[in-house]
């Protein structure tokens, strides 16, 4: 069994490492926090160039055809650069209307968004913050001229920079999706301050939003197993993320432990900081193994990848915050200050944790699988 990357795909993440280290910046990425938007137009344009935006897209409507797999590769080093920007909920709605979009609707949005003339975000949220589809309690009334949706979605990553948004309502014959142009009438939104300076988080409230009837994505009350395999999706590419932050974390962490001295020797040389490196690498193995595994079993069809999903995104939600963490503690107070670039990936690592269901959630849905 190989389970090694193929050229093609050690060349996708060679170039993103290179790419993300030359314009992602740690100074790059401060300032964007700085800036209203949040996120940069030429970065966008650039990674639409270079292929990223239609990555897993389908190849009729501009992108490259590619999986789970290459997704989570490039996540990992958006995860290890602190990239701030919409890249992975625009990518979910994309693969939303890729699978369950009409024709008119994927060729009015794919294109866009494989060329970087569009973004969107997905609300999943509602008032009690489940992501259980299930849970859905944004409304959907229809009407002569389509729809109305009334409710409150909370932690809307980007969706002041959206184009389009996804948008899961109750309708009378269940969970159903719609796509929602974020100036519609109605729609009111309100950021929210939350730890990851470099993720921007909106709070919306619908009040009788009206959609068009060709804006529903898919039938009424198809909504739920749409969602499903998104979640799947989204906590499989959260977890790279978070492994590519751990990694970076681990490697300011050994790099700062060869120079820094302490009665005359590096710090590296002290068992107790050799053995925190050593369970950092640990953590970070394994979470590898957990997100590769899942992101192939999606990728295959598996019979387990529904909980290879939750087990990669609870398990790594863990070790990337147990790993951030311990990097701070290696660096001693100087991993506390906010000059110092570490709290930038430990911070990323811990709004991902509980970003698309967080490790008690997919315990719970491990659980119930296993129960069965």
């Amino acid at each position: 069994m190989d389970f090694s990357f193929t050229p093609d795909q050690t060349l996708l993440k060679n170039s993103a490492r290179a790419f993300l280290d030359e314009h992602c910046k740690p100074a790059t990425v401060r300032l964007l926090w700085e800036d209203p938007r949040g996120e940069s137009e030429s970065m966008w344009k650039e990674m639409a160039q270079l292929g990223w935006l239609g990555l897993s897209l389908p190849e009729e409507h501009g992108g490259s055809g590619l999986g789970m797999v290459e997704s989570a590769l490039l996540l990992e080093e958006l995860g290890r650069a602190a990239y701030p920007g919409p890249y992975w909920p625009t990518m979910l709605v994309a693969s939303a209307i890729a699978e369950a979009g009409t024709e008119a609707q994927k060729k009015r949005w794919l294109g866009a968004i494989a060329t970087g003339d569009a973004r969107a975000t997905v609300t999943l949220l509602d008032g009690d913050l489940d992501w259980s589809p299930e849970a859905t309690a944004t409304r959907a009334e229809k009407t002569p001229d389509g729809w109305r949706l009334t409710g409150v979605k909370r932690y809307a990553a980007w969706s002041h920079v959206a184009n389009v948004l996804l948008v899961p309502a109750r309708a009378p014959e269940g969970v159903s999706l719609f796509l929602v142009d974020p100036a519609a009438a109605g729609l009111t939104s309100s950021p929210v301050q939350c730890m990851d300076p470099g993720t921007r988080w909106v709070q919306l409230t619908l009040d009788k939003v009206p959609v068009r009837p060709e804006d529903m994505l898919g039938a009424p009350g198809s909504g739920t197993p749409v969602l499903q395999r998104l979640l799947r999706r989204a906590g499989v590419g959260a977890a790279a993320e978070m492994l590519g932050a751990a990694r970076r974390c681990l490697d300011m962490a050994v790099g700062y432990a060869k120079v820094r001295e302490q009665f005359g020797q590096p710090i590296g040389s002290f068992q107790a900081i050799r053995h925190k490196c050593a369970d950092m690498l640990l953590e970070a193995e394994n979470s590898h193994s957990a997100v590769y595994y899942a992101a192939w079993a999606l990728d295959a069809g598996a019979e387990d990848a529904e909980t290879a999903a939750s087990i990669a995104k609870a398990y790594v939600g863990d070790a990337s915050r147990k790993v951030c963490g311990d990097a701070i503690q290696v660096h001693g107070g100087i991993g506390f200050t906010w000059e110092f670039d570490l709290h930038m990936y430990f911070k990323r690592a811990k709004a991902l944790e509980a970003q698309y269901g967080d490790a008690d959630y997919h315990r719970e849905l491990i659980l119930e699988t296993v129960a069965k």
